[in-house]
């Protein structure tokens, strides 16, 4: 025994020296190659070529790095100097499920099975940074990129990004984790001032970077487009200097967002490595082939030239984006890559049905039996309407995508399916509304009489890629479900009561009309197999099992936000301020007493699950000391199900102002019927502490504590005290 446990040690400490060997080796390299370098070309190397690429050093055998959105699909082939698409023919992907639905999975295992797949599509389009994942925290039900987001909770977030990242990285393709740091918003986010305490920053917004750096050892990082405390984020002292390359030393490459630069020097100085899409608004408008322009061309150059800046700054830029190249495409070993293979498809699949969320199911509405006679009426645009498309930089170009309609008509081959659209949206156009031409009256009218011949009715809305809904470039205008579907559902409810309803969106929504309702699943965007996904779950070929990332209030103004006014969102157009500090989302909810509508963390079963014997390892800890919470889940009913405990802790009687409880492990666990399992789950005690803003740092307060474990924020099984000493 202690024989074979020397032997691992040796290999172990053996395969650390030659990690560090292999990495001096590197750096070596590199000090060879930037000697070798003219400062022009060093310059180059700094900026973009295209939309989409950074010039290598031909002479060298340097080559240029190639990106692509986006973090649930390699995005279809863009022109060299305009946003039109190449009209290559072999560039159609897999559709993966945004990443609002991975993190509703709750399975990190799940996280990089992902990022293996969007990381092997990636390298066979030879990419070597894939420009996601985004782990932006959901603050307001109004921001139009929440859907490509991970949700409220930054310990959810940091726990999925991490395997996200490993998972592309395996493939020799850096992820990019986006949009450090604060990009909350899309209106106004090119230049809008974001003012937040620094504790708020530190245990809210920056925690999944911070993972996707010291944890994933992500390769390059997106800077976002808005301020922080008056200076751009993408070269911003603090969050880049001091943070991200000081703090957490990341050695990767910093990128900015497509024209978040703005100031040659900041720049320089404040840690940019790549500067790519400046002389644009971000996506619509550009000066042709302007790329000696960029601040970190011509201008950078000339600064160096005149000893203004000094070449070392330039040099210490080189080196990064030289690491990343031995990391990618200068690293001979990785491999070719794949795409639209069996085993992504599989992925995608499994994502999406353990995303998709059971939030409501009265008297067992779902599943429905797909062996019975009856007549089913599908409702609603979004049962058609192609989702992979629109949505700013994420959308994609699909192999297939499989619609809601055309997955369940494929399962429930012995029911006579109706089809009626309700309304219509129009078109999809990034910055603009394209009104629908089809008379909505019509389309209406329609519905109802569709609804009258039908045994169950399946109303497939919510929101889509449009602007102004899910979209990039601008933030939705209001709460309510938009083409008049709130009084479309009622009329169909008057004439038939039979409604189950089918969410598809990446926010919350009001829904007036959910007491009428008798069953609801919210579906996000599931990408490629869509209609398979949502088909598995209706039908009970799949147990649902997703679980809510963000808080659906009852009202906007129960979300803090838009509690406290326009200064807190979206701002006055230069500031705005993040009154609610640490309380976002269920923090607050739970805090202010405040019901949600539905809470962090709901999400039924088509199973029952009984949490027993709940109780942590000890009552008493120490700082560095690791807390054991340990359960049983029975599932109680007749179908094999999974269900995802939660451990959530507080602190009783703080110094500071706390939440009332956060989350902090979590573990979703498989049980057949009848059965049960015991789940584990380690929760570091030093991961108790808070920020300190006088001290600049993180500190565990003495004390009493309570760990709440349950099923979902609000569905508390056991409260236990606790001391740390």
């Amino acid at each position: 025994m202690k024989k074979t446990f020397l032997m691992v040690m040796l290999v172990l400490v053996t395969q650390i020296i030659s990690a560090q060997q292999s990495q001096q080796d590197v750096e070596k390299k590199i000090d060879d190659i930037i000697k070798q370098l003219t400062l022009k070309e060093k310059v180059d190397m700094c900026h973009a070529q295209s939309k989409f690429s950074s010039p290598g050093v031909p002479r060298l055998g340097i080559p240029e790095i190639w990106m692509s959105d986006g973090p649930h699909g390699v995005r279809g082939e863009i022109n060299w100097d305009n946003w039109g698409y190449a009209g290559w023919t072999n560039d159609s992907i897999t559709a993966f499920p945004a990443l609002t639905c991975l993190a509703s999975t709750f399975n990190p295992d799940l996280a990089h099975q992902y990022g293996v797949a969007v990381g092997e599509e990636a390298r066979y389009r030879r990419k070597d940074i894939l420009l996601g994942p985004g782990v932006n925290i959901y603050r307001t039900p109004l921001n139009g990129r929440n859907f490509e987001y991970m949700g409220e909770d930054p310990y959810l977030a940091s726990i999925m990004v991490v395997p996200y990242v490993q998972g592309v990285q395996e493939n020799g393709v850096a992820a990019c984790v986006k949009h450090y740091a604060l990009n909350n918003q899309e209106e106004w986010r090119g230049h809008i001032n974001v003012n937040v305490d620094d504790r708020t920053l530190h245990e809210i917004y920056l925690p999944a970077f911070k993972a996707a750096v010291t944890k994933g050892h992500v390769w390059s990082v997106m800077g976002a487009y808005n301020k922080y405390n008056g200076q751009h984020a993408s070269h911003h002292e603090i969050l880049v200097n001091k943070i991200l390359k000081g703090d957490w030393g990341f050695d990767g490459v910093l990128v900015t967002d497509w024209g978040s630069a703005h100031d040659t020097k900041e720049a320089a100085y404040n840690g940019l490595d790549i500067e790519m899409g400046t002389w644009t608004n971000g996506l619509t408008f550009s000066a042709n082939f302007a790329y000696d322009n960029y601040f970190l061309a011509n201008p950078f150059y000339e600064m160096l030239k005149s000893g203004e800046i000094e070449e070392s700054v330039v040099d210490d830029k080189v080196r990064r984006i030289l690491r990343l190249m031995f990391r990618t495409n200068m690293n001979m070993e990785r491999g070719l890559g794949r795409i639209n293979n069996k085993e992504h498809h599989e992925v995608a699949r499994k994502v999406a049905t353990e995303g998709i969320v059971l939030m409501k199911n009265e008297n067992n509405f779902f599943p429905i039996n797909p062996e019975k006679e009856m007549t089913i009426a599908v409702i609603g645009e979004n049962a058609t309407k192609m989702m992979t498309i629109g949505g700013g930089s994420s959308e994609l170009k699909a192999q297939y995508e499989i619609s809601p309609l055309e997955g369940i008509k494929l399962r429930f081959t012995k029911a006579t399916i109706l089809h009626s659209m309700g309304y219509s949206s129009g078109p999809s156009a990034y910055g603009r509304v394209i009104p629908p031409h089809i008379n909505q009256d019509s389309l209406y009218a329609a519905a109802i009489e569709t609804a009258k011949k039908a045994d169950i009715v399946l109303f497939v809305g919510g929101l889509n890629k449009n602007h102004h809904q899910d979209c990039e470039g601008g933030d939705r205008l209001t709460f309510e479900l938009p083409f008049n579907q709130n009084a479309l559902l009622k009329d169909i409810i008057a004439v038939n009561p039979n409604v189950g309803m089918v969410m598809v969106s990446g926010n919350a929504v009001a829904m007036p009309w959910l007491k009428d309702v008798k069953a609801m699943i919210q579906t996000w965007y599931l990408g490629s197999d869509a209609g398979y996904a949502i088909a598995d779950v209706l039908s009970g070929d799949v147990n649902p099992s997703g679980k809510l990332p963000f808080s659906f209030p009852a009202k906007l103004n129960d979300n803090p936000a838009h509690y406290y006014g326009e200064l807190s969102y979206p701002g006055d157009s230069i500031d705005q301020y993040y009154k609610e500090g640490i309380l976002v989302g269920y923090r607050w909810h739970d805090t202010k007493k405040i019901k949600p509508l539905f809470a962090f963390g709901h999400g039924l079963s088509y199973s029952n699950f009984e949490l027993n014997n709940i109780k942590t390892d000890k009552s008493t800890y120490s700082a560095g000391q690791t807390m054991k919470v340990s359960c049983d889940v029975a599932n109680v009913g007749s179908l094999d199900g999974a269900e995802v405990v939660q451990v959530y802790v507080g602190k009783v009687k703080s110094k500071v102002d706390r939440a009332i409880k956060e989350l902090k492990g979590f573990d979703k666990v498989q049980v057949v019927a009848n059965d049960k399992q015991t789940v584990n789950i380690s929760i570091d005690i030093d991961d108790l502490a808070y920020y300190c803003t006088e001290k600049g740092g993180w500190e565990l307060e003495k004390g009493q504590y309570i760990v709440y474990v349950g099923t979902a924020s609000d569905q508390i099984k056991k409260k236990i005290k606790i001391s740390v000493e």
